[in-house]
């Protein structure tokens, strides 16, 4: 139902009289025999979602009825005004809906990366340590710090750092020479800050910033036919005869250098079942040769160096 009542040419008394009319145009006429109008005139119409053009009509109809707007000269002019005010209020309203749901939306990740952060920042690193007092390497060949985790192939070496969500790259220090690493966020103590366990390309190294939660980087080993036993000096070592190296990787190296890898590795292996190592093996061959040559001679204390 809609109701215009803004339509009053005088009044007489202090309580206005009110008279009902249908959209027949009964009102119209009883006030027309009446001569003067008194107070405010209602008008009722069903609406139709479907016919929303017809409401509009039955309303002009109404309004011209019960006075003289449509007989003014700016009557077209004030009612394209009035058009335009209710949809620009309309345009308004939606985008304030709009920017309200952005923010909503906006919030909630902002609070699920606060608390994935915390979660991470409380999650103690898993440490496996042997009695030698070195420990076991992560998946990643590395080890999981209390503050960054670092893993590491033959040729490279990668850090993950966890930083608060919303981090940018200007709120970040970062310092990489040949032989040292920094890191670190502006106005806060140093991450990492120490003489890294072998030298590196500096050139070669890189950061980035992953999903805005952590920092990864990148260091490009100088010497990339060993194994680093830590991240930094006087760090906690991992074992190196407990990595365990992508063998899918080793079709991207040069023949001497993939030779040289399968070598540590099958040496590795030997160790940990306790068997002998390929130069072991060498020497144990020489020396059955020998004896063989010189059966003479009596080889029951001989040991192989």
């Amino acid at each position: 139902m809609a109701i215009i009542s803004d339509i009053q040419e005088e009044q007489q008394q202090k309580t206005p009289e009110t008279k009902s009319a249908s959209a027949s145009g009964s009102a119209s006429a009883s006030a027309s025999s009446s001569g003067a109008r008194v107070g405010a005139t209602s008008f009722s119409t069903k609406f139709d979602r479907n016919n929303t053009s017809g409401f509009l009509e039955k309303a002009l109809e109404f309004l011209a009825q019960e006075s003289d707007f449509m007989r003014r000269p700016t009557a077209e002019r004030d009612l394209v005004a009035i058009f335009k005010a209710v949809r620009e209020k309309e345009r308004k309203k939606m985008e304030e809906e709009r920017k309200k749901r952005w923010a909503a939306e906006e919030e909630k990740k902002k609070k699920e990366a606060e608390v994935k952060a915390k979660e991470e920042a409380k999650a103690e690193p898993k440490v496996v340590e042997e009695k030698s007092g070195k420990r076991v390497p992560n998946k990643g060949n590395g080890l999981d710090m209390e503050k960054y985790s670092w893993t590491q192939s033959l040729q490279e070496v990668n850090i993950i750092i966890p930083v608060p969500a919303g981090t940018k790259s200007r709120d970040i220090v970062y310092e990489a020479k040949k032989n040292r690493l920094k890191f670190g966020l502006k106005g806060q103590p140093l991450i990492i800050d120490g003489e890294l366990y072998q030298s590196i390309k500096p050139d070669d190294c890189l950061w980035s910033i992953e999903d805005q939660t952590a920092v990864s980087i990148l260091l490009t080993k100088h010497n990339q036919l060993e194994w680093w036993k830590a991240l930094l000096k006087g760090d906690p070592e991992i074992d190196t005869q407990k990595v365990e190296p992508e063998p899918s990787k080793l079709s991207d190296l040069d023949s001497e250098t993939r030779q040289t890898v399968e070598k540590m590795m099958f040496d590795q292996r030997q160790k940990q079942m306790g068997l002998p190592t390929s130069e072991e093996m060498q020497k144990q061959e020489i020396l059955k040769k020998f004896m063989s040559e010189h059966p003479e001679m009596d080889f029951s204390r001989a040991k192989i160096q």
